[in-house]
């Protein structure tokens, strides 16, 4: 009996010191999803604001959930006095700090020390009754009546014409930005993509899940060589250019998904052409359908 004791006890510790990056899972929130932007695009319709590189995060009224619905959290005190209406925004800490931001925003017992580096970006206000315009406005009081410096509105601006939104976004990534959103000024809040919502970088981005670790040749003898890794649409490719050496020792687990970059597809596969590794997508689900 003291043997089947000791047995589960074990067994409970490993459960709990594997335990999931993000703590309870919900439902997915409806969330806005952007589609490219692409020349053509009636500009004068949109605000633009820059990309920030932080962490996607849905205030629900009442938690932080990720954009696959995983429960961020947070200190008490840094969403007191928030709204029971939603909040759109992003978990960002600064310019090029993607890393350091997950690795605050994923711990079960958060650090009020290090979440005191993190601002909450809101973006939107998807309840709100009304265009973008007025969801805009009504946001930027609802941040003003709460008052915490870590709470804090995205700037919106409008742009003249397609040279000075190509000026705006060289000067972004000059800055370590990741480049531009635009946000159709006359939308409602849908809980899809489309074209009310769009973004701008330099180069083209995308998810794909992780299904094998191909092993390394020659200098990376013993590592992880590429990840194969499946799109949305079920098409495999690999990934090996963009991973660090840490990343080829203890590379992402099957079954993850990452983020990787390319320029443009290849005509008769539809395969990206010259994908890169750019990092672990946490809280990302596969597209429903798929």
């Amino acid at each position: 009996m003291r043997k089947l004791l000791a047995s589960c006890l074990l067994a409970l510790v490993f459960t709990f010191s594997v335990a999931p990056l993000f703590a309870t899972e919900f439902a997915p929130p409806p969330l806005m999803l952007a589609n490219v932007y692409r020349d053509g695009i009636p500009l004068a319709e949109y605000w633009v604001s820059e990309k920030l590189d932080g962490v996607r995060a849905y205030w629900d009224g009442t938690k932080l959930l990720t954009r696959g619905g995983e429960r961020i959290v947070a200190p008490s005190w840094f969403t007191a006095g928030w709204p029971t209406m939603p909040l759109d925004g992003e978990l960002w800490m600064a310019r090029g700090q993607f890393s350091q931001t997950v690795s605050i925003v994923r711990k079960l017992t958060p650090s009020d020390a290090r979440w005191r580096t993190l601002y909450f970006m809101a973006f939107d206000l998807p309840a709100y009754p009304g265009t973008f315009n007025e969801r805009n406005a009504a946001l930027q009081q609802v941040v003003a009546k709460i008052g915490q410096p870590w709470l804090q509105q995205v700037k919106q601006f409008k742009v003249a014409d397609r040279a000075a939104l190509q000026d705006l976004l060289k000067r972004v990534i000059s800055q370590g930005g990741e480049g531009l959103v635009l946000h159709r000024g006359n939308s409602h809040y849908q809980a899809a993509r489309n074209d009310d919502l769009l973004k701008l970088k330099p180069y083209q981005d995308a998810e794909a899940k992780v299904v094998a670790h191909l092993p390394g040749k020659e200098k990376y003898a013993g590592m992880t060589g590429a990840l194969e890794v499946e799109s949305p649409e079920g098409l495999r490719f690999r990934l090996g250019a963009g991973l660090s050496g840490a990343e080829r020792r203890n590379p992402p687990p099957l079954g993850s998904w990452v983020t990787y970059r390319y320029n443009g597809l290849n005509e008769k596969s539809g395969i990206p052409r010259f994908p890169r590794f750019m990092r672990v997508r946490e809280g990302f689900r596969q597209p429903e359908g798929k």
